[in-house]
């Protein structure tokens, strides 16, 4: 009996205890499950202010103002002196010297090459010298032959000149014309040789001067800034680029008349030497 008693006094205090923990677990349990969430959820951020877009540029009206610019052609004449006009008077006339003589050349060797062309020709197809002679244009280089070779086959006889060989004296004739109608063709020539070699340094001197004109305003000035310097300076510069300019042109012209001279003289001197052989021969 006091066995029994004894037993059940522990099976209650069991029962009492686990009662206890069971009751217990629930709140635990519920503890834990509240703290999970509140940790697992991140901290919400505030709304960030809205940026105000960027409002569109108004289009402002672009007004162009023409600015004149103060170091250019035109103040280079209006602000030199005697020495600075003087030089660009020089170039300007050599410039147009060389542009006349190139053009007037031109047109001379074209129409010398179309007489040898065609009135020659026709020259040779005459039954004389004298016959043909009508049949070149007149003033042009081959008439002016063919006149030289029949006057000197004329008037050889009953003459000073008779006593030179008449052969020689024909060729002598011929020989002068030929050599006045190179010295016709190279008239002008040392001209455009003369601007082509002196053009760059007279334009290297407008320079020289005109760079010291400007240093020496400077001097005075006493700003050596970069727009005190860079303007005058530049427009010192322009003078070498004009006195280029000139000269470019009269050198190349010079080259290009050289070489059409010789094809012009090639054509005159195979007419003389074929009008030598035919007045020799008797064919007036």
């Amino acid at each position: 009996m006091p066995s029994f008693l004894a037993l059940r006094a522990s099976l209650g205090a069991a029962l009492i205890a686990a009662a206890a923990v069971v009751g217990a677990f629930p709140a635990t349990a519920l503890a834990q499950a509240a703290s999970e969430p509140a940790a697992a959820a991140p901290a919400v951020e505030p709304p960030a202010a809205a940026t105000p877009a960027p409002a569109a540029p108004a289009e402002s009206a672009v007004s162009e103002e023409a600015v004149d610019n103060p170091y250019g052609l035109k103040a280079l004449w209006g602000q030199g002196d005697f020495v600075a006009k003087g030089t660009l008077i020089i170039m300007l006339i050599m410039s147009m010297g060389s542009w006349y003589i190139i053009f007037t050349k031109v047109f001379e060797q074209h129409s010398m090459l179309k007489s040898a062309a065609t009135g020659a020709e026709t020259f040779w197809k005459a039954s004389s010298a004298k016959a043909g002679l009508s049949a070149l244009d007149e003033g042009s280089a081959m008439r002016y032959i063919a006149e030289a070779g029949l006057r000197a086959n004329d008037h050889h006889e009953g003459t000073m000149v008779e006593s030179i060989d008449k052969h020689t004296w024909i060729g002598m004739s011929i020989d002068r014309a030929t050599g006045s109608v190179q010295s016709r063709l190279t008239n002008g020539m040392a001209f455009l040789a003369t601007v082509g070699s002196t053009a760059p340094f007279v334009g290297l001197f407008g320079t020289v001067w005109g760079i010291y004109n400007a240093l020496v305003k400077i001097g005075i000035s006493g700003q050596a800034s970069i727009d005190k310097v860079a303007g005058p300076v530049g427009e010192a510069l322009i003078m070498t680029a004009i006195g280029l300019a000139v000269a470019v042109p009269a050198v190349m012209g010079y080259n290009w008349l050289i070489r059409r001279n010789k094809a012009v003289m090639d054509r005159v001197k195979a007419f003389a030497g074929d009008l030598h052989n035919v007045l020799i021969a008797g064919k007036r």
